[in-house]
Parts: C-alpha cells; sequence; structure tokens
C-alpha cells in the first residue's frame, strides 16, 4: 500500500486500472513480501517489481468468481477455487480502497459476463471484423425478409383476385353441387392467404429476435477470444520463464548446492503457505529433492604398476590422461579411431566419392503453436504434418545412422575376452545417440512396403537393408550384415506422445549382435528421447533410462545409465555410467562419459564397499587403472547448421544411387523436394502419397472383412524381405530378413515391389 510500502496507489478506485504496493504471504520462510498489484479488466496480476510488467506476471486471479474478505484492520484475503491469496496494505484507510477498488471490478467483471441488455456501456467496442462477421448474416437475413414480403404482396394479391372470382361464380346460377365446391375452394384459398401472413410475420419476428440477440452474440464471441489470447499469452509467459530460470541456474554455480541442502529440511517439492495453499512464488520459494539416483558406485584411479590406493589418485578418472595399461592382449591398444574419410581396412576397395553437402535449410516461418494445440495427447504417427517440421531423411535412414561407428564393431571381433568385448558393444550402443543432439527435426514417416538399403560392402564390408513392416503402429525391421565378422538385426516399433511441452519417443524392440567367430549374442534396447520446448524456446533433446546389454551365451552384462539433464545436477550434461561385469556379478570394467562425445573404458582392479549413503543405499567403490577413450564423436561437416545438422554418413543417406529398389526411400518425392528446398510443393506430394497410402489400407480392410464373412483366414500386409518369427532368446515376435533382396538387386528383378510413390 502507501507509505513506507511504496507510495499511493497510481489511479483511483473507480478507474479501470488500479495499481499499488501491497504485502503478499509467501511462507513460513520469507513471510509477507513486498510485490506490486495490478487490477485491470476484471482481473488482479501482481509483479516483484514495476519492470517486470514488461515481461513477467507472478501470478493472475480472476475476480469474477473470487470471494473477497478482510480478515482485520489491514489484510485482504482472495480466493478463487484452489488458489488463495492473503495480503496486507500499509495501513486500514488504504486497506478500505484496494477493497472498493476489488469490488468495483468484480462487479464490472460479473456485469460483463452476464449483462443481457442492448445499451450497456460497460462492455468494450468490438472490433470492425467482428462487427462484420455478425452483421453480415443479419443483412441477408434482412434481405430474405423482403424477399418474402414481396412473396406475401404477390400471395395477398393474387389471392384476393381468386376470392372475388370465386365470389362471383357463387352469384351464378349453378347446380347445388357446384355452389359446395366453389365454397370449399374459396375457404381453402383464404386458409393459404391467412398461412402465408403467419409465416411472414414469424420470419419478422426471427430478424427481430436475431438483431436483438446480437450484441450478446458479439460478447461472447469477444470472451471466447480473449480467453484463447489469454491462455496462449500464459503459456509463451512459462515458457520465457522457464528459459530465464534456465539462464539463471547457469550463471550460479551455487545454487545446485544450496538447493540441495534446502531440500533435506523440507520434504515436500514446495513450501507450503501458512494458510494451507501452494504459493505462487517461483525460485524464491520452490526447493528440490535431492538426487536419488546418484550412481551407485565411486571409482577412483590406481597406480598402473602397483594397483594401489594412495590419498594422491582420488581424482576422477574422467579427468585423466589415458594411458596404456601395459596388458599385450588387449585391443583396446588400438582403440583411437580414425575418422570417417579414412580407410578402416586394408582389405577394402577405396571407398567411393559421395557428396558432402545439400542444399541450405530455407528459412521458412510456420506457427508451430497453432498445429500442436489440437494434437495433445495423440499419437504422433497420427497426425497430419506438413513438411517445415521434418528433416530429409526417413525413420528407416535414421535408423541406418546407428552403423556411423561400425569400426566399434569391427574392433570388438578382435577380443578374445568376452567382457572386453563389450566394452566396445557398449560403446556402439552409446554412439547411436551421437547424431541426435542437435537433430530436433522429426523424420518422414516411411509408407507400408516402404525400404532402404546402404551397401558398403565393398568400401566398409558391411551391407543393410531397413523395410516399414507396419504402418500402426509403425514398425521397421533392420538387417545388417558384415564381413568382418558380425551381424545385426532389430525390429524397432516407435511410440511417441506429444505432453504439450515436450515429446516423448520411446522405441520398443530388442537390437541384437552376433559376432560369427565366438557365437557371442548380443541383446538390449533403446532408451527414450525427449524433445523439449515445443512450444515456445529453443527446441533441445536429451536421452534418460538405462540400457541392459546382455551377452546370452556368457551371461556377461554390462547396465547403462543416461541421466536425464537436470538445471540442479553438478553431473557434466548428458552424461552416461555403467559396470560391465561377467556371469558371476564380477565388476570388470567401469563405462563413463556422454552420449554426444564419447566414452571411455576404466579396468578394474580392485573393488570395496563404501559408506552408506542418506538414502540408506551402500555404495561400491571402484580401484580402476586410467581410462581408455573407445569412442569419441566425429566433428560435424562445415555448415551442417545450415543443412540439418546432418554428419558426413547423413549427408549421403539420400545421395540418388542406381540399381536400388524402386520401394527405396531415395526415391520418395516429397522427401526429394523437401532436401531441394521446394517445401510447399513437397507438402502437396506428402498429402498424395499418404492419401494413396490410405486407399491402399481401405482396400485392405475392406478384403479383411470380407474374407470374414467367407469364414477365411486373410493373412494381413505380408513384408516384402523379411519375415515374422518368435526369436529364440527374448520370446518375441519379431521380423526377421528371409533373404532375397541381394539376389533382387543383382538380376534388377523388383517385380515384387509394391507401387508406393
Amino acid at each position: 500500500g502507501g507509505g513506507p510500502a511504496g507510495g499511493p496507489p497510481a489511479a483511483p478506485p473507480g478507474s479501470d486500472t488500479y495499481k499499488g504496493w501491497l504485502f503478499k504471504w509467501t511462507n513460513y520462510l520469507k513471510g509477507y513480501q513486498r510485490r506490486w498489484f495490478v487490477l485491470s479488466n476484471g482481473l488482479l496480476s501482481y509483479y516483484r517489481t514495476q519492470a517486470e510488467m514488461a515481461h513477467t506476471c507472478r501470478g493472475t486471479i480472476n475476480l469474477s468468481t473470487a470471494h473477497i474478505d478482510t480478515e482485520d484492520s489491514c489484510n485482504i484475503v482472495l480466493s478463487n477455487g484452489g488458489r488463495t491469496y492473503h495480503l496486507k496494505a500499509n495501513s486500514e484507510v488504504e486497506r478500505q480502497r484496494w477493497v472498493t477498488a476489488l469490488e468495483l471490478a468484480k462487479a464490472k467483471a460479473i456485469r460483463m459476463r452476464n449483462n443481457q441488455s442492448d445499451d450497456s456501456g460497460d462492455e468494450e467496442p468490438a472490433s470492425q471484423s467482428d462487427k462484420s462477421e455478425l452483421h453480415g448474416p443479419l443483412k441477408t437475413l434482412s434481405s430474405k425478409l423482403e424477399d418474402l414480403s414481396t412473396c406475401n404482396e404477390l400471395i395477398a394479391k393474387h389471392g384476393a383476385a381468386l376470392q372475388r372470382s370465386l365470389s362471383e361464380l357463387e352469384n351464378l346460377r349453378l347446380p347445388a353441387d357446384s355452389g359446395e365446391k366453389i365454397k370449399a375452394v374459396n375457404e381453402r384459398a383464404t386458409l393459404f392467404r391467412i398461412t402465408s401472413n403467419a409465416m411472414i410475420n414469424a420470419c419478422r419476428d426471427f430478424l427481430d429476435l436475431a438483431e436483438s440477440h446480437s450484441r450478446k452474440w458479439q460478447r461472447l464471441l469477444q470472451h471466447e477470444r480473449e480467453q484463447r489470447i489469454r491462455l496462449e499469452e500464459t503459456i509463451e509467459q512459462l515458457a520465457k520463464q522457464h528459459n530465464s530460470l534456465e539462464r539463471a541456474c547457469r550463471g550460479a554455480p551455487g545454487l545446485a548446492t544450496g538447493t540441495a541442502s534446502s531440500s533435506s529440511t523440507t520434504k515436500a517439492g514446495s513450501v507450503q503457505s501458512a494458510k494451507g495453499e501452494a504459493s505462487d512464488e517461483d525460485e524464491e520459494t520452490e526447493y528440490f529433492d535431492a538426487m536419488e539416483d546418484a550412481p551407485a558406485f565411486i571409482t577412483v584411479t590406481a597406480d598402473p604398476k602397483h594397483h594401489r590406493r594412495s590419498g594422491s589418485n582420488l581424482s576422477g578418472a574422467s579427468e585423466d590422461h589415458p594411458e596404456d595399461w601395459n596388458l599385450e592382449d588387449s585391443v583396446f591398444e588400438s582403440s583411437n579411431q580414425s575418422s570417417y574419410n579414412e580407410s578402416t581396412g586394408k582389405d577394402l576397395l577405396p571407398r567411393k566419392r559421395r557428396r558432402t553437402r545439400i542444399p541450405d535449410k530455407p528459412n521458412y516461418s510456420l506457427n508451430l503453436w497453432s498445429i500442436m494445440k489440437n494434437c495433445i495427447g495423440k499419437e504422433l504417427s497420427k497426425i497430419p504434418m506438413p513438411v517445415n517440421f521434418n528433416e530429409p531423411l526417413s525413420m528407416l535412414q535414421r535408423l541406418t545412422e546407428d552403423l556411423e561407428y561400425h569400426e566399434l564393431l569391427d574392433k570388438a571381433v578382435k577380443c578374445e575376452s568376452s567382457t572386453e568385448q563389450m566394452c566396445f558393444v557398449a560403446a556402439f550402443s552409446v554412439s547411436s545417440y551421437s547424431t541426435t543432439v542437435h537433430r530436433t527435426a522429426k523424420p518422414f514417416n516411411p509408407l507400408l512396403g516402404e525400404t532402404f538399403e546402404l551397401d558398403r560392402l565393398e568400401e566398409l564390408g558391411f551391407r543393410s537393408l531397413c523395410e516399414q513392416v507396419s504402418h500402426h503402429p509403425p514398425a521397421a525391421a533392420h538387417h545388417v550384415y558384415s564381413r568382418r565378422g558380425w551381424t545385426l538385426w532389430q525390429d524397432i516399433t516407435i511410440a511417441s506422445k506429444f505432453r504439450g511441452k515436450y515429446l516423448s519417443i520411446m522405441p520398443l524392440g530388442a537390437i541384437h549382435l552376433e559376432f560369427h567367430s565366438s557365437g557371442n549374442h548380443y541383446v538390449w534396447r533403446k532408451v527414450t528421447s525427449t524433445v523439449h520446448n515445443i512450444i515456445v524456446g529453443k527446441l533441445w533433446i536429451d536421452q534418460s533410462g538405462e540400457i541392459e546389454i546382455v551377452n546370452h551365451k556368457s551371461k556377461d552384462k554390462c547396465q547403462l545409465k543416461f541421466t536425464p539433464y537436470s538445471y540442479f545436477s553438478r553431473d557434466v550434461p548428458r552424461k552416461v555410467t555403467g559396470v560391465v561385469s561377467d556371469a558371476d556379478g564380477k565388476a570388470h570394467y567401469v563405462m563413463s562419459g556422454t552420449w554426444d562425445e564419447k566414452m571411455e573404458c576404466s579396468k578394474i582392479v580392485h573393488s570395496s564397499h563404501g559408506s552408506t549413503s542418506t538414502e540408506g543405499k551402500q555404495k561400491t567403490v571402484y580401484q580402476t587403472l586410467s581410462p581408455k577413450v573407445l569412442w569419441r564423436k566425429y566433428p560435424l561437416p562445415e555448415n551442417a547448421e545450415n543443412m540439418y545438422f546432418f554428419s558426413e554418413l547423413a549427408l549421403t543417406l539420400n545421395e540418388p544411387e542406381e540399381r536400388v529398389a524402386p520401394t527405396d526411400s531415395r526415391l520418395r518425392p516429397d522427401q526429394r523436394l523437401m532436401e531441394s528446398g521446394r517445401w510447399d510443393e513437397a507438402n502437396v506430394e506428402k498429402q498424395r502419397l499418404e492419401e494413396k497410402q490410405r486407399a491402399v489400407r481401405r482396400r485392405r480392410e475392406a478384403e479383411a472383412v470380407e474374407a470374414l464373412e467367407e469364414g477365411e483366414d486373410y493373412e494381413g500386409y505380408i513384408p516384402l524381405w523379411f519375415e515374422r518369427k518368435v526369436d529364440a532368446v527374448t520370446g518375441e515376435l519379431i521380423c526377421v530378413y528371409k533373404g532375397g533382396y541381394w539376389e533382387a538387386k543383382d538380376k534388377q528383378d523388383w517385380s515384387v515391389c509394391p507401387d508406393i510413390f
């Protein structure tokens, strides 16, 4: 209020806007805090400072449904549903001014909502577009009423003439039967004229009623539009506060420590106010529990010569420079990777020269919220999306990108130890996420029967084939054979949900990897990917969850944990940690790194139980040798930010190639048009392809109904190059490669391929 709180209000209580300082209850720790309150259009909003009015509103309450109460000489209590504000003025006079302003604003808000009269002066004047929308139909109705009036006059004129003629006939000397019939016709004509007059009167009454309610319709329409605008502004405001909080936390490294210590005295996520409701304050009154998912183990670096722990080497293993382990039989000696453009084998032919750039991404603006607000809670694969949200690659090509660091598997073949081999497999499983750190665009949903081949047998030693084997739910089968001594296959179903502020992508299905010489068979599953700031703000992607890699021959295991990003965590972003253990549960290696940069492996020489954590869990202390870098991400090509952040491999995936199947993703016209920068044409082509696919699906559904009526079995869609089998390891029904594709390519016999493009 006035006085020491900041002076008198900015406007008298009778005006439309009322501003001033009041004290607001926050919580037990902070008590009452001074806030700048603004009363306008039936809404009471507050800010920390007057400067915040331009960008950050701390809370708003609608007075039309609020209850106003006074506790004592200076206090005001506002409650609206589950939200309650406890306010205090500097004096009783100041409190009375605010109460008067609040009561007047409440009455005005109620009148604006419920006023039925035409001459009410409380409502705001409608815009010219609103008037035209409402007056247009009224003008049309008036015109139609004039037409009806003209018709009524004609009917009355001709009806009168008809009655005169019938009256003249009655006066003539006609047989008795004729006179009765003429009298009946005369009565019917009179009834017809009365009915037409009643119809005209009813139409006139309808027009009068429409005119009398026009202002009411106008107010209702304006109210709905204001509600929609207010909702959009609130969402945008929340996103701005989210980004401001993120920047503030990044600039205050000591905040995480203070926050964690505060949480030990507070069980709930936020402090409850004295009056029983949660405070609307943001970072001043929010407290977070300490990270419960802290690593279950601690690593310390040991002396590689003596394998003894000393007080001087307790630093984190990731801070040491990789050193030799002096293990003669270790394949880690050759773990330093070559770049993508370097040769990886003497037995392979020189690499074919492939393209190193694509046309730059056009700068087209599009309102994402206008499209996504109707899609909340729906399956993403069922939402029609323009290509503006896509990248010019299909999901089959994104799946093939998992092979970018295939050299890890080539090196794993040379490992004699299964646990050592597991380290390379674990690094390979993490490397597949490195391309996603900047790739927030959505790949094209493949059409049913669409394929993608990547034949690098002569250059890199492997060939890959993907096929879309199901459309709803979307599922793709993938098979890779390497002459270097390994085979990989997977059947992945993508489940995705739009949650309003973020998008969750959950790959379902197992990945299988088998080494030919040893027979080691590894199985693992992917983690959840989350795209944040869908509505407002800069898009960013995160990976979270756990991967368990199991060698079903030796029973070795590797548990990898992808730590979700947190503003208040002291860990490095995108952190991945894990332990490789044998069939007996003995730990042999510690894996550490980040999924967007590198993965390291440290050999364990000794393990012991450490102190018990605050959660009652006992952590294991691993004494390790210096770490070895198994995998490091390749640098992105020059100008990658204008080429959808594609890696060198991704730039080549959609490069036109000869002799591929007619169902190959490279031949998809909408994807090709988008890559060329012709997005409008790509959108038209995308709709054509999707409608063509829907027609095929409707025909297939009709065939299924017909077969059911005839008592016959209907197999549905049968994949071209894959077949469904029960996996002997997992027991799941998966699609595995049945052969025939590469033979068909050699013969250029694609007669079995459907026309999907």
